[in-house]
């Protein structure tokens, strides 16, 4: 799968979901790190990639319906950031 991952997903969840097999393109390397969200989500499109984010904003069904977008995962983990890692293996198998 390919991901990308939104400027406030930390490296380890990036380096965890590629040693899993998965490939994972970072904001960064594609626009810059303060674009709006509309931006990022329209990237992620254009490249065929599901947007990987720890903003909230994403998850909302009625902003972002799942018809119209190719795939969004956005995590909320409060107090257990160090869990992250383990549930995106969870979640995509390589």
């Amino acid at each position: 799968m390919q991901f990308f991952a939104d400027h406030c997903v930390p490296r380890s969840i990036g380096d965890t979901l590629e040693s899993e097999g998965h490939e994972v393109i970072r904001l960064s390397a594609r626009l810059r790190v303060d674009a709006e969200g509309s931006a990022v989500i329209e990237e992620a499109q254009k490249i065929g990639a599901i947007l990987l984010s720890l903003n909230g904003d994403f998850a909302d069904l009625l902003r972002y319906p799942p018809e119209e977008y190719g795939g969004i995962v956005a995590l909320q983990v409060r107090n257990r950031p160090e869990a992250i890692p383990s549930i995106m293996v969870d979640l995509f198998p390589g």
